[in-house]
């Protein structure tokens, strides 16, 4: 009862939160026009509004609301996986690596503002993480099978510093392109659109359907390899699907509105401790808050200094950064 509570009232707050990006804006719509509008219903929005609510707020608040959710759903599939709350996708180099493909495409394509940059990041956060695996599946046997998490985390730490290390030092030979990059770093949502959507929701619908399904297996794995081993499940093909599947969902969100923190370390714990430890209700009420989440930290951004937007990662780390504080004060320790 409490889980199905929890997600009820996760579901009405992104509804909440879907609504308030369609009606806040620089641009002044009439409230029961695009209330009407919205409901397919005849309205007095004029041909321009209409572009506005339907071009430019609508998409805005769905791929706000996908990237949201995936990046919280990653979240708490790697903190499953690892078996420790303080883990996100930037602690196995999906961060790092999307930064250094952003960067690269930046630099020396001429990218930025086009399709290149996407789609480098989105190749970049995968390669990150693919390289973390492996290395600290090279750096002992444990981590190849699954049970050495910790090895595995260390790796992802280390790739990480050498990819942002990349980075900077290909920041410093152009200096130029160091205010393009860095407003791509900060995370927006200003260049949503439909294709956007379009394009993510494929790896969005594969990756969270993996990560979900896999949440009563983050539940045997909680409590120790060989109790799962005794049920007959493989902790080791279940830890590099899980990974896997989270890889995606966070390469798919960074690709199309940069670096944004917090979400997926907040959401999980919050989520936690409305639903408790069972990851069958933490990933669907993470995927859900996150979203919700997202949205209205985006409607934050751009409606706070309007006509002029801040960038979506300041509102989330202005948020984030104290709640985590607080969630940490209730937790007591960082054991799941």
């Amino acid at each position: 009862m409490r889980r199905h509570t929890a997600l009820g009232a996760a579901a009405a707050f992104l509804a909440a939160a879907a609504l308030a990006g369609a009606f806040a804006g620089a641009a002044d719509l009439n409230p029961l026009a695009t209330a009407a509008a919205l409901l397919r219903l005849p309205s007095s929005l004029g041909p321009l509004d209409r572009a506005v609510l339907f071009q430019i707020r609508l998409p805005r608040v769905v791929l706000g609301a996908l990237v949201g959710g995936l990046l919280a759903l990653a979240g708490a599939g790697y903190q499953g996986v690892f078996r420790n709350p303080l883990v996100d996708s930037g602690m196995l180099g999906a961060s790092a690596g999307a930064g250094l493909g952003a960067t690269l495409a930046i630099v020396y394509l001429g990218a930025s503002g086009t399709g290149a940059v996407p789609v480098a990041a989105f190749a970049g956060s995968l390669a990150g993480v693919a390289v973390a695996y492996a290395t600290g599946a090279a750096a002992g046997r444990g981590a190849a099978a699954g049970g050495g998490t910790a090895t595995l985390l260390l790796a992802g730490i280390a790739v990480g510093s050498f990819l942002i290390a990349v980075q900077t030092f290909v920041l410093q030979r152009s200096a130029s392109d160091i205010q393009a990059v860095y407003s791509w770093l900060l995370g927006s949502l200003s260049a949503a659109s439909w294709a956007q959507v379009t394009t993510i929701a494929p790896y969005a619908a594969v990756s969270s359907a993996v990560i979900l399904l896999h949440g009563r297996h983050l539940d045997v794995l909680s409590v120790g390899d060989e109790e799962a081993r005794a049920l007959g499940l493989r902790p080791g093909l279940i830890r590099a699907v899980v990974v896997a599947a989270s890889a995606l969902a966070a390469a798919s969100a960074v690709a199309v509105s940069g670096l944004i923190g917090f979400v997926g370390i907040v959401i999980p714990h919050v989520a936690r401790r409305l639903a408790g430890p069972s990851y069958s209700g933490v990933l669907p009420l993470s995927l859900l808050l996150g979203a919700g989440f997202l949205v209205l930290a985006d409607t934050v951004a751009r409606t706070v200094l309007s006509p002029a937007e801040l960038p979506i990662g300041v509102v989330t780390a202005l948020v984030g950064a104290p709640a985590f504080v607080w969630v940490l004060r209730g937790t007591g320790d960082v054991g799941t």
